[in-house]
């Protein structure tokens, strides 16, 4: 019988199965400044301030930076001299870091077949590479830290066949959208979900990285992709020549990524074909995000705020694509416009292109990467009654400020509402 591709990555890391569990040897742990300081300080009181190797420890602050308080900066601070103590060189200060789930992989550290942990939910973006990446709480990230390893059960896998090709105007983000409406919050509660299919393929690692990144709200724990050439361009620089010259073409590291694609009998826990031709650009209603409805039937939905960035839309492809609806317009008087490119990397490609020029002309303000508005920390919080066209990944009630609603959308669609003050204009 055959193996998906998460059965032949845990296949490939266990250390230990005690009472049916697996113990995974690690690749990776990713941390940031709002879970890990508290990781630290336990291991600190309990006399174990260690870490397993300092190499593959990866650490930034991104979700509140510049520090907005004396608690943001105390959380700051015990990240930054716990990554000093423990010589984690790989530790992405204010100036040089960016949003963890885009930073990583711009840094070339997910690979495919790669075990990744953080304490952060939607680190299954790390899965468009083909890695098993998933969210974790305080404990599992204490013990990865100190010993490098994570106890799973060994998920199914939730197949999901994308077909057809997209329309013009219809992204990523509309295809993840429409999956979660398809399959509902619980669709793939505890399971991966292996993202299949000509659609897929046709994304470029960008878009294969936004629909991993929302797997998690389908209930997965990793969204996942077969790597592939796409993969292997974009890994390029780090894989090739003029990398660590691990491979010598682009078509030899592809092969060597097909060792991890999934048997042609593996067995899946569910297979749902969905054909995406006749896609629509789309929007969440609501508090959920399965709760998802064309632009068209949404059109007139007066907006308050745009936001344009986040783990899940805040890359250069997403930034081109809110500039080209936005080129030669202004947004609405009515209207805050925000956006914040996902790293630093992001950020001055967009200024050598022309489009922080695009995005100040039209009337945005623009600023560092930063995860703060996305949850309603900081960089873009809602008031009580007020409306954001969002390119975030979560509509939960109060995510960007009490009483706030949020409306999550392409890059695009949040662009044209900036400029007609609601939605669909």
């Amino acid at each position: 019988m055959g193996k998906t591709l998460v059965e032949k990555i845990f296949d490939a890391h266990v250390v230990d199965r005690p009472f049916g569990e697996w113990v995974l040897k690690l690749d990776r742990v990713f941390c940031h400044e709002i879970t890990t300081p508290i990781a630290i300080s336990d291991l600190v009181s309990r006399g174990m301030d260690a870490v397993f190797d300092p190499a593959k420890i990866k650490a930034v602050i991104d979700h509140v930076t510049p520090a907005k308080d004396a608690k943001t900066a105390e959380q700051g601070k015990i990240l930054r001299e716990w990554a000093r103590r423990h010589h984690i060189n790989d530790f992405f200060d204010i100036g040089r870091n960016g949003v963890c789930h885009a930073l990583f992989p711009e840094q070339g550290f997910v690979r495919p077949g790669y075990t990744i942990i953080m304490g952060d939910s939607h680190t299954c973006t790390h899965g468009a590479f083909g890695a098993f990446a998933a969210g974790v709480g305080t404990t599992d990230l204490e013990v990865g830290i100190l010993k490098g390893v994570a106890v799973f059960k060994q998920p199914e896998t939730l197949r999901i066949n994308l077909h057809g090709s997209l329309q013009n105007g219809v992204y990523a983000k509309d295809v993840i959208l429409s999956v979660i409406a398809a399959i509902g919050v619980s669709g793939a509660m505890g399971k991966v979900i292996e993202f299949r299919g000509g659609v897929v393929d046709g994304l470029s690692m960008e878009g294969r990285m936004t629909i991993c990144n929302m797997a998690v709200e389908a209930g997965a724990t990793c969204g996942i992709c077969l790597p592939d050439v796409t993969t292997a361009e974009y890994l390029w620089k780090f894989i090739g020549p003029e990398g660590e010259n691990v491979y010598a073409t682009k078509e030899e590291a592809a092969a060597s990524f097909a060792q991890w694609h999934s048997d042609e009998d593996a067995v899946y826990a569910g297979v749902v074909d969905l054909d995406c031709s006749a896609l629509e650009p789309c929007a969440t209603v609501g508090y959920k995000p399965d709760e998802v409805k064309p632009i068209r039937e949404l059109a007139g939905v007066r907006v308050d705020q745009v936001y344009i960035g986040s783990c899940t839309n805040g890359r250069i492809e997403d930034m081109r694509e809110a500039a080209n609806v936005l080129k030669g317009k202004k947004i609405a008087g009515s209207v805050r416009g925000i956006v914040s490119p996902a790293t630093a990397a992001v950020y001055k490609q967009a200024l050598e292109e022309g489009l922080i020029d695009t995005f100040m002309a039209a009337g945005f303000c623009v600023t560092n990467p930063t995860c703060g508005a996305c949850l309603g920390m900081s960089n873009g919080v809602l008031a009580a009654g007020e409306v954001c066209a969002s390119t975030t990944n979560r509509n939960f009630f109060g995510r960007m400020g009490k009483g706030g609603m949020v409306h999550l959308m392409s890059p695009a669609s949040a662009a044209a509402a900036a400029v007609a003050g609601v939605i669909g204009g």
